[in-house]
């Protein structure tokens, strides 16, 4: 029940877990342990304080304003000369909603973490642009099964694209899946928010593929007709 991460680099690992009170109180407690040259204990605990934060996604804290979640993956990028630790995490949250989080983890000149980069997550793109914020917050109705991962690959962050079963977006609760897919790709320093990933849409029913279809590469490629049992063609 412990996530244990080591960043890509070895240079830390964080330990990331739950502490769950009822269905109403769910929260997260960890540490980071930096990697030192004489091998002696470097720990920074991680206090969660999400629900004392009135604006989780602009917070710029350190490890004792943590918004808590239990990650699961570590996706290592440069900029400038900087390193910069994207962090994914999940969070039960409350009996109504769950929470993904993605978060942007650095270290300042003395080597102490800092969690939120400003202007981190932009929508300079959007056809109608928002604010950027430090953090990428999705929240969702229980259970709705929302989907948050890096593709290697394309070298995006691709999630679910959320609407409200009632028509109140702004009610966390209603929202689920839809079959499309939004994402965040790591431009000069930032994660640039792509509308869009992919140019189609899922039936209800399907299940997701990592690459959009290829027609031409089937053309090319005709599929090979199963043998029938007993080794006929």
């Amino acid at each position: 029940t412990i996530s244990r991460l080591y960043a890509p680099d070895s240079s830390f690992r964080i330990f990331t877990w739950q502490v769950v009170k009822d269905d109403d109180y769910c929260r997260q407690r960890g540490f980071i342990q930096l990697k030192t040259k004489d091998g002696s204990l470097q720990l920074f605990p991680l206090r969660d304080v999400s629900e004392f934060t009135q604006n989780p996604v602009d917070t710029i804290a350190n490890p004792g304003g943590w918004m808590g979640a239990v990650y699961y993956r570590i996706i290592q990028k440069e900029h400038a000369g900087k390193k910069f630790y994207t962090l994914l995490g999940y969070d039960e949250h409350n009996r109504r909603t769950t929470r993904k989080w993605i978060d942007i983890l650095w270290f300042d000149e003395t080597k102490t973490p800092v969690l939120g980069n400003p202007n981190g997550f932009s929508f300079a793109k959007d056809s109608v642009p928002v604010p950027s914020v430090s953090r990428f917050l999705l929240e969702y109705k229980k259970d709705a099964r929302a989907r948050v991962q890096y593709d290697e690959e394309l070298g995006i962050i691709i999630y679910d694209h959320l609407v409200s079963e009632t028509n109140e977006p702004k009610k966390k609760y209603t929202l689920i899946p839809d079959g499309d897919y939004e994402g965040f790709e790591w431009k000069n320093g930032q994660w640039l928010h792509i509308d869009k990933v992919f140019d189609f849409k899922l039936k209800e029913g399907e299940a997701p593929v990592p690459v959009p279809f290829n027609e031409n590469k089937l053309q090319n490629n005709p599929p090979v007709k199963p043998k029938k049992p007993g080794g006929g063609s």
